[in-house]
Parts: C-alpha cells; sequence; structure tokens
C-alpha cells in the first residue's frame, strides 16, 4: 500500500495557520500527480491554545480505498516525515495532560525523517532528541521561528521552505516541480524560488539508532474504565509548605502528572545579586512558578513554567529577570541552587545568558511574534536569514 504520512508539530495558536498552510499545499500537489491526499488538525485532547503543542496532518495515498483505510484510526500512528517548526519542542512535547512527554520522533518510522526550522545545527539539536531504537534522518531547515498569531500569519516563506525541504527527503510524496507549479499558484514566484532553493540547499544527517537524549520521557499509567469513580472528580492540590522541605520560605505544592515546560520556547533567567523581595514575580506569576527561598528570593520552578514572560514584564529593576530562548538550556534544574552553590559560576553563566538574549531580540523585541511595523525586516537584519535564502 502505498501511503505516505506528515505531521507537522507546531504552537497552538502562533503557528496554526503556518502549519495549516504546509499540509494543505501537500493535498493540492498531490492530486497534480493523480495521487488522493488529505490535511487534517488535532489538537490532542485539549482545545488549542497559545504556545501548546498540536499537531496537523497530511496523508497521500494512490487511490481513495488506500486513503480511507489509513484514516480509519483516529490520527497516524507513524509517519514518514515529522516536521517541527520550533526547535525549542525537539526537547520533547506534552500536549495538554494526557499522553505525558512524548519524544519529538515518537511515531517518526523508521527511516524517516525529522525536518527541523532552526539556527542550531544537528549536533545542538541531538542534544534535546529523545534517542530511538531505529535509525532516521534530520534535516534542517535554516531559519528563527515563524510566529504570528490565530488571524494573522507571518508570511516570511518558511511555509515554501519546509515544502522544498519535503521535497527532498520524501520525493515519493511530491516531487519539487510539482511543489513549485502548486506554489506558483497560490502565492507568487518569489516564494517559488524560496521552496526551489531550500531544496537544493538542504542538508541531511543520519542519526543512528541511540544517538541523542537518553533521558527517559516522564509518563504515567492512564486508568482504566474499571478503575474510574462516578461522575466526575477533581482532586485539590495542596497549598505547600516550606521551601524543599525547610521551615523558611514557601514552596507551592503542584501537580506530578502535568508539566507545563513542554510550551516554553523561553525561560526566565534570575539575578539574585540585585533582586529587590518585591515580590511582584511571585504574585503575578499565572502558573505560580516562583518559589520563596528562606532569604526571602524567588526561584522559578522550571518544570511548571510555560515561558509567558509575565515575569519579566512585571519586574521593577533593569535585567534582574530576563527571557532566554530554550535552546540555550539543557535540562530545568534550579537557578537558586546554582547560585547558592557557585556564586562566581552564576553570575558568570547569567552574564552570558543576558549577552545571548540580547543578540537574539535586538530592537525586534521578543521571538512571541513581532511587535512593530517593520519587525520582519529587524528580524531579518538580526539574523542574517531570510525567506529566499
Amino acid at each position: 500500500m502505498a501511503v505516505t504520512a506528515v505531521e507537522v508539530v507546531y504552537r497552538g495558536i502562533f503557528q496554526r495557520l503556518l502549519s495549516r498552510n504546509i499540509c494543505r499545499t501537500i493535498a493540492l500537489a498531490a492530486r497534480k500527480e493523480g495521487k488522493i491526499g488529505t490535511a487534517f488538525g488535532r489538537y490532542s485532547d485539549s482545545p488549542e491554545r497559545n504556545g501548546i503543542p498540536a499537531k496537523y496532518f497530511a496523508v497521500v495515498a494512490d487511490d481513495p480505498e488506500e486513503l480511507q483505510e489509513t484514516l480509519a484510526q483516529y490520527e497516524p500512528k507513524s509517519v514518514d516525515v515529522t516536521i517541527v517548526v520550533d526547535d525549542s519542542m525537539c526537547k520533547g512535547i506534552e500536549s495538554w495532560a494526557w499522553y505525558g512527554l512524548q519524544p519529538i520522533n515518537d511515531i517518526t518510522k523508521e527511516g524517516g525523517t525529522v525536518i527541523v526550522t532552526s539556527l542550531q545545527d544537528s549536533a545542538d539539536l541531538l542534544e534535546d532528541m529523545h534517542v530511538k531504537d531505529a535509525p532516521y534522518n534530520l534535516a534542517i531547515v535554516k531559519g528563527p521561528k515563524s510566529f504570528s498569531g490565530l488571524w494573522v500569519y507571518k508570511d516570511d516563506h518558511t511555509d515554501v521552505r519546509i515544502l522544498g525541504a519535503l521535497a527532498k527527503v520524501a520525493p515519493q510524496l511530491v516531487g519539487i516541480e510539482t511543489y513549485k507549479e502548486t506554489i506558483r499558484e497560490q502565492w507568487d514566484e518569489l516564494k517559488e524560488t524560496s521552496a526551489e532553493r531550500s531544496h537544493d540547499r538542504l542538508q541531511i544527517t543520519p542519526v543512528e539508532p541511540g544517538q541523542g537524549n537518553t533521558e527517559e520521557p516522564f509518563s504515567f499509567d492512564l486508568p482504566g474504565w474499571e478503575e474510574m469513580e462516578d461522575a466526575l472528580v477533581v482532586r485539590p492540590v495542596g497549598v505547600g509548605g516550606g521551601f524543599r522541605g525547610e521551615e523558611g520560605g514557601f514552596q507551592a505544592e503542584r501537580n506530578d502528572k502535568f508539566k507545563k515546560w513542554p510550551t516554553r520556547t523561553m525561560r526566565p533567567v534570575i539575578n539574585f545579586e540585585t533582586c529587590t523581595k518585591c515580590t511582584l514575580c511571585w504574585l503575578q506569576c499565572p502558573d505560580t512558578c516562583f518559589d520563596v527561598t528562606p532569604e526571602g528570593l524567588y526561584d522559578s520552578d522550571m518544570e511548571s513554567c510555560c515561558g509567558c514572560g509575565v515575569c519579566e514584564d512585571v519586574c521593577p529593576v533593569p535585567d534582574c529577570v530576563t527571557m532566554v530562548n530554550e535552546s540555550n538550556f539543557n535540562d530545568n534544574s534550579s537557578q537558586h541552587d546554582f547560585w547558592k552553590r557557585d556564586r562566581d559560576g552564576y553570575m558568570a553563566w547569567l552574564e552570558q545568558m543576558q549577552a545571548a538574549a540580547t543578540a537574539e531580540k535586538g530592537e525586534a523585541g521578543r521571538s512571541h511574534g513581532l511587535y512593530e511595523w517593520d519587525g520582519y525586516e529587524k528580524e531579518i537584519e538580526i539574523t542574517g536569514v531570510t525567506g529566499d535564502d
């Protein structure tokens, strides 16, 4: 049976139109080659929300019967290509509170390909991507994250550049010439050129079994129907107690099943030396991420932080809280523990993180969308990556 499936893993709301464009164009191009295809989205078991990982699928077959047989299931259980339009999701995704943390390559077939939009190289991305017991390929479309919003589309050619890459890694799906024709009909010749250049310049890295992040993703057992209680039961979460179980400070009690960090594209980095203990980050954090240390400082629990940036916005002290791109981190360890253990080392690390944030932001603002009319032009100037590179 000649069926090819593609998944696009994207940030809910921020990249919905981007993902739809990619999958819709796959289906339209497949029809030009005499195949039959369909594109559809799903939000796992939750409504789509800001930043929550979600998926779009494109499935292409040689005839309607093959397509219907494949789509008889809720969604593809394995795919030939996984497309990741935000490289911070390479660490794994948790779409809501149902599956637990899923490796980004979880349903990529043996010999399949993961396409990632990123400014990182393959070695850096593989530090985050969980190991598989079968070989696959990693392809990188060079470029920054493409964020916009539910009703606003950021036309930076990310969609067509991914399609050009897809033609190279999965030519059996649709060929590059067919993609170019379909793109030209929907948009213009400039975007057609971007797709062609992406196809010609794409670098593909083979990934061997066992290569990557060896940390076991957290998971949990779901109750069967015989274990379900009558009616709706919502267990309360406790209030909490002393910081790290000590007498002083306060640490909130949290749901040990639901981790919010996979929704994060940036995380706060704290300067404990300049903190005035004003309490604003602790009070204003919408996810109750901050814990009060015995000395009255505030340590963010990185497994609970979704990276919204409210703490940076409300902090009255310049550079006391700095939002830094998630690609600069490999774990969710406590910053306060690091500071207490090695203050000089922490302050040197903090300076590096602040420099990285400054270099990425420039004058274009955070990566959570653009806030100025010329924001896209400024982003091009900062990153050096254009839509037709």
